[in-house]
């Protein structure tokens, strides 16, 4: 018996000790590293604001996301391909060039003394955050579904 449990408490420690080394790991990154998707939009969309910090978010499996923190506060998220997943200005103004037309339209035309202050891409929707607390959800085609706030 005093071995079953001797077995047991050395076989729990090899579990947690193994699950550690397959857990996922975020390491920073040069922001050289980013895939060029995501190089391309930061330069495209954020000219002159220099990252602050790139972080490589690794799964099992490979990379799952990267992580891009600007010197003025803003962040985004890509998927491991480099395409945007979310894009939050820290109550600031994000910039409108990457925003689908419709979700830019519709924001600007029922709420005009309002901007876009944070953006997330989800498989099949857009919901974007406004300066005034409000979030407007879309469909993927950038189609108006409703307001979360």
């Amino acid at each position: 018996m005093k071995n079953v449990k001797k077995i047991t408490g050395v076989l729990i420690i090899m579990f947690f000790l193994m699950g550690g080394f397959f857990s996922a790991q975020d390491r920073a990154i040069h922001p050289n590293q980013l895939p060029k998707t995501a190089k391309n939009f930061l330069s495209a969309h954020f000219k002159g604001i220099p990252v602050n910090s790139a972080i490589e978010d690794r799964e099992i499996y490979g990379v799952d996301e990267y992580k891009v923190y600007l010197t003025n506060g803003m962040k985004m998220e890509f998927d491991s391909s480099g395409n945007w997943k979310e894009v939050d200005g820290k109550h600031q103004k994000i910039p409108y060039g990457f925003i689908p037309a419709s979700v830019r339209n519709y924001s600007s035309k029922n709420f005009p003394n309002t901007y876009i202050i944070k953006i997330e891409k989800k498989r099949w929707s857009y919901k974007a955050e406004l300066s005034n607390g409000l979030e407007l959800e879309f469909d993927r085609n950038g189609n108006f579904t409703k307001i979360d706030d």
